[in-house]
This record gives structure tokens, sequence and C-alpha cells, in this order.
């Protein structure tokens, strides 16, 4: 296989077109399985992915073609090049046009071989997991690690590279009958499996399924709830998700209003700000714009262009939309991009989650959301499933385990309802995990959740 900068520069010199732009994402992944306190399988795989994007100006516009591939064989590279090219040929002109970012130095480490991984990186949790098998609870999961390295380069002289690892991990836990006992869920994320702590997460597990020894079961109703730091991650990531500016401009969204947007508008009182940052550290992610397709969110002609730190919502306030160059030409505002992480912060301090118990009189507490589904762009309505643990509080500590319910709730609106903000800290989510992983969040103290029905979910 050919190294990957090989391919940028074989694509670049086989261009007939205006103008050319290729990705190349070299990635190596490692995976450990275990169900019922026992391995089930592991394994490591190396694959390449990549793009190329042709550009033809014409007297209508700028037209773009886009041929993806997962080949290794050089002598292929021109034929991709030239698919690109016919299907940018017949295609529409783009609305979303502007200059190619130019660039014409090159990384130091551009021709260097992309990092892999192996099944080593798991050396760090495989004692404390097997230690934790040999319990009376049945422990079922997985551990992931992912190294992708991306290399956008184009005939403007753009060279970009970057190398971005993960590494995430998710234990379950079942106690009693497999169909109807107790089960619980905990979760985390880094960039290697050095700092996880697989004793402080079993002792949570075992705590949690110790809390389900008493089972109340309890109506649809609004609850005083508090939302885990995980559960805020799935509904904030929901909202990040919704915040692009031609949508909102467009009267799409729940970030419109009459004759624009709801830049400006104050949400809360409380101190909240929820921003992304490509360099927040532990989160650390692209910190330049990779596209090979456009959306309202991103486009294609702002490949490599640099990512800053970006305040969505700052001190209670709505401050920003995601805006690639063109759409922020035309509404006259600063581009902004998408961005692989977010950070919500309450200001300083907080307390923790188990503070935050302490200081309720009656409510429930969640561990995580499940199968979350957007009823209402408009409003930005959300409905899910609790799953894997809601737990009854009652004067300052955890008295039983109660049925799962269906939700019905807006992100927006939770965040100008909540009572209390906790302490950000580093989570992995549930729902989006296997999307979305770079996330610090704090728990959530909300004085009326809506739980809109009972789930018979286990």
């Amino acid at each position: 296989m050919i190294s990957a900068d090989r391919v940028v520069d074989m694509a670049l010199q086989a261009r007939t077109v205006d103008a050319l732009i290729v990705i190349v994402t070299d990635r190596g992944d490692a995976s450990l399985r275990w169900a019922g306190n026992s391995m089930t399988t592991n394994g490591v795989t190396q694959s390449r992915g990549w793009s190329v994007i042709a550009l033809i100006d014409d007297a209508e516009g700028v037209r773009v073609g886009t041929v993806a591939s997962s080949t290794v064989d050089a002598d292929s590279i021109p034929d991709v090049v030239r698919a690109a090219e016919e299907a940018a040929k017949s295609a529409p002109p783009a609305r979303d046009v502007a200059p190619l970012i130019e660039n014409a130095g090159v990384p130091d480490d551009w021709a260097e071989p992309a990092p892999l991984t192996d099944v080593q990186v798991f050396a760090p949790i495989v004692g404390d997991l097997a230690a934790g098998f040999d319990g009376a609870d049945r422990l079922y999961g997985f551990a992931h690690h992912r190294v992708e390295t991306i290399l956008v380069g184009t005939s403007t002289g753009l060279r970009r590279r970057h190398t971005v690892p993960t590494a995430t991990i998710e234990i379950n836990g079942k106690r009693g009958d497999l169909a109807t006992g107790p089960s619980a869920w905990v979760g985390a994320r880094g960039t290697d499996f050095g700092a996880v702590a697989i004793p402080e997460m079993l002792a949570d597990l075992n705590t949690r399924l110790d809390w389900a020894n008493r089972r109340v079961d309890l109506p649809a109703e609004r609850y005083e709830t508090l939302l885990p730091p995980s559960a805020v991650a799935d509904l904030m990531i929901a909202l990040y998700w919704s915040l692009d500016g031609r949508g909102a401009q467009e009267g799409r969204t729940a970030l419109s209003r009459a004759g624009g947007t709801r830049v400006g508008e104050k949400l809360t009182d409380l101190p909240v700000t929820l921003y992304s940052d490509p360099r927040e550290t532990g989160l650390e992610t692209l910190p330049f714009v990779v596209a090979s397709s456009s959306s309202d969110s991103v486009s294609i002609f702002d490949n490599g262009m640099p990512l800053e730190r970006t305040d969505w919502i700052r001190g209670g306030s709505i401050n920003s939309l995601v805006y690639p160059r063109a759409a922020a030409e035309e509404f006259g505002v600063r581009a902004a991009g998408a961005i692989d992480n977010l950070v919500l912060t309450g200001g300083s301090g907080g307390a923790n989650l188990a503070e935050m118990v302490a200081g309720t009189e009656r409510g429930l507490l969640l561990t995580t959301l499940w199968y979350i589904r957007e009823v209402d762009p408009a409003t930005l309505l959300l409905t899910g499933l609790t799953r894997d643990g809601v737990y009854l509080v009652e004067d300052g500590e955890v008295t039983a385990a109660v049925n799962n319910f269906r939700f019905n709730e807006s992100p927006l609106d939770l965040l100008r309802r909540a009572t209390e903000v906790g302490a950000t800290e580093p989570t992995l989510p549930r729902e989006q995990g296997d999307w979305f992983t770079r996330a610090a969040m704090p728990a959530l103290r909300i004085p009326d959740f809506h739980m809109s029905s009972v789930s018979q979910a286990q």
C-alpha cells in the first residue's frame, strides 16, 4: 500500500479540471468484547478511505463532483480522479462557492507513516477486567481503540495532516435474572486506556445494582430529575447538531425567529457556556475543516480552514451558530466551523453528582438516555427512553430503583429551566457515542423533567 501523501500527490498530478481536493484517511482499529464474564472476540484492522473532489468553473458557476474509494492500488488513482471529474461535469452549480484555502507550506510530518494501534493498547485494563469477571454479577461490554490520520491536499497548495486517537469502553452489569433483573451501565473515553479506572467503574456498577435491591413503580408525570453528565451530553449533542446558521436564517430550526435567528437571546440566568475547542485538554480533535460533501453546516470549499474555540452559548445567552464561509458571507456574519467536541460549563465550581443527590429532597436520578429521536425541529423537541437504571432519591439518599420512562423534552428548554449546574467532567455519551465521543458535561437539576409515559423496557 502506497503512503497517504503519495495518494494525495498522485491524484493532484492527474488533475485535468480547474481545481481538485483530495482527502485521505488511514485508520487503525483494535477492539475487545466480552459477555457473561468471558471474552468473546478481539481483533485489529487497518483500513484506508479517500475521496477526490473535482471542481469545474464555467459560465454558470462552479460544479462539484466527488468520488470516494477504498482502493490501495496506485494504478487506480487516475481512474478515481477521472470519475470525479466526470461527475463534476454533470453536476448543477454549487451554491456554497468560496475560494479554496491556500497554503504553500507542507507539514513536517506530511510523509511520515500513519500511526496505527494493536491489542497492546488494552494492557492497562485487561487485568482489572479479569478481576471483575470473578464476581457474581455478569459483565457485558466492549473496548475500542481507533487511530485516524487525515491528510487534505488541494491544487491550490493546501496541505493539512492530523492524527486523532480515540479510546472508549462501555460496561454493562447485570444481576439476577437476565430478563427481569436490574442492569447498570458505565462508560469512559480518552486517547488511550492508561487513565481508565476499571476498579472505580466496577464499583459504580455495584453501587447502582445494590440500589435496585428495592423496586418502586412510579407513574408518568413531571419529576425533579438529576441528569448525569452522560445523559446531558446526549441532549447537548442533539442541540449542537441543530446549530446550522442557514437553517436558522431560513426559519427551519429551533434557533429561528422572525427576521433572523435567536443569537443574542437570553436562555437562562445561570452562567452556562456551551463551546467547542479543537485544543481542549483531553478532548483534542481536528483543528481544521474536513468535508467530502457539502451541507448547511459544512462546505467542501472550506477544506483546511482552521478551527478555533467557538462559544455556541455564552453566559446563558445564544452566542453563535455554524456557518460555512459562503453562508457567512451571504448572511453577513462570522464563519464558524463545526468542531468534533463539546463542553458545557456552569461557571466556576459546581457540585459533583453525589453532592447533588445529597441536596435532593425527592426526585429521580437517571443513568442514561436511549433511542433519542427528534419530534419537532421547530422546537427541538426530542423523545427517548431511560435505560439501565432510574433511581428514586428521598431525603438526600437513593432509596430504590424505579421503572423506565419515555421522555419528551427540548434541550433548549432544559437549559432554560435548569436550577442547578454541577461540576463539568469528561464523559462518554451513551446514545451518540458511536458518532461523537469527545464531551465534557456537568450534571443538571431539572425541576420538572417530563416523563411522558411509563416504558416496559427492562
